[in-house]
């Protein structure tokens, strides 16, 4: 006899993890990405008054410009500042180097990082993280996401004048954008990192349960929208859970968690979780990018 349970999201080996909300938090369902943000402006400042320490490259960036943001608090007397930094167009611009290895290559990591779409180095293989990377930066300007780098790619990277900029407008915490699949490393208000993601698919499931097949698992592969904190994780390495293995995972919601996977493609298809790549997962975890306690914020729809 087959056992049914219904979940939604990545689970554990022999438990369910059980969901870690702040009620003052909760957002109702439906809520609108300028409501989520005040809530997240003010959880976020409250919880994170420093932010963790970061390794990165960027030659080229120059101090915060800071524009307005309008706010709908009727007791707010000046307007919060969204806090942007500025990058200065290539003079010499990119070459389309497609999926190509090189000397050009090392032009398109070099800029990646200073626009703050993090790569693993800058050694002209394109590997990994660099795909990525390319797909991260044409998701986040509208192209179409191919991670190759086609002369359309190349010439919006050279020309770009500041740096991505998330929702979030304070306090440190991660965002993840569901209508990009994209991930926000925001720290006090500034976005430091901007990674690729694939987020839940939305497309129920009902499979064998890869520890116990006598056990299905249905769920409907979502990622729940709303303002959650990191509350438990898994250091080492791989680990089979029901659904199939995932690398290192920092769980937010009950089962669902940002992990390590193998497979990030340009559209949202996991259980709920939210994938990165290995090597963003390590990378996540040297920095202490998200520590337990973090805020990580979830806003947006599944692209059509």
């Amino acid at each position: 006899m087959v056992e049914t349970r219904r979940h939604n999201g990545c689970v554990g080996l022999a438990f369910v993890l059980t969901a870690f909300l702040v009620s003052s938090c909760a957002s109702a369902p439906g809520a609108t990405a300028s409501e989520m943000s005040t809530e997240v402006d003010a959880l976020s400042v409250a919880t994170s008054t420093t932010g963790p320490s970061l390794s990165r490259v960027v030659p080229t960036t120059v101090a915060p410009r800071a524009t307005p943001v309008a706010t709908t608090s009727t007791t707010t007397l000046q307007p919060i500042e969204r806090r942007i930094i500025d990058v200065a167009p290539l003079a010499v611009p990119l070459s389309a180097v497609g999926t190509s290895s090189g000397t050009d290559t090392i032009r398109v990591q070099q800029r990646l990082l200073d626009l703050g779409f993090w790569v693993q180095s800058t050694d002209g293989e394109y590997g990994v993280t660099t795909r990525q990377a390319v797909m991260a930066a044409q998701k986040y300007f509208g192209l179409s996401a191919t991670a190759s780098v086609d002369d359309e790619t190349a010439a919006v990277l050279s020309a770009a004048a500041d740096r991505p900029v998330a929702t979030s407008i304070r306090g440190t915490l991660v965002e993840v954008d569901k209508s990009l699949q994209l991930a926000f490393f925001v720290v006090d208000g500034v976005t430091e990192w901007v990674v690729n993601v694939s987020t839940g698919s939305e497309i129920a499931y009902s499979e064998p349960n890869q520890n116990d097949p006598s056990k299905l698992e249905e769920g409907d592969s979502v990622t729940d929208n709303g303002l959650f904190h990191v509350n438990r994780e898994r250091e080492e390495g791989w680990w089979d859970g029901d659904l199939g293995s995932i690398y290192r995972p920092k769980y937010f919601n009950g089962g669902i968690a940002v992990h390590g996977s193998n497979s990030i493609p340009n559209y949202p298809a996991s259980h709920g979780c939210v994938r990165v790549s290995t090597r963003a997962m390590d990378w996540i975890w040297a920095n202490d990018l998200m520590p337990m306690g973090i805020a990580v914020w979830v806003h947006g729809s599944n692209p059509s």
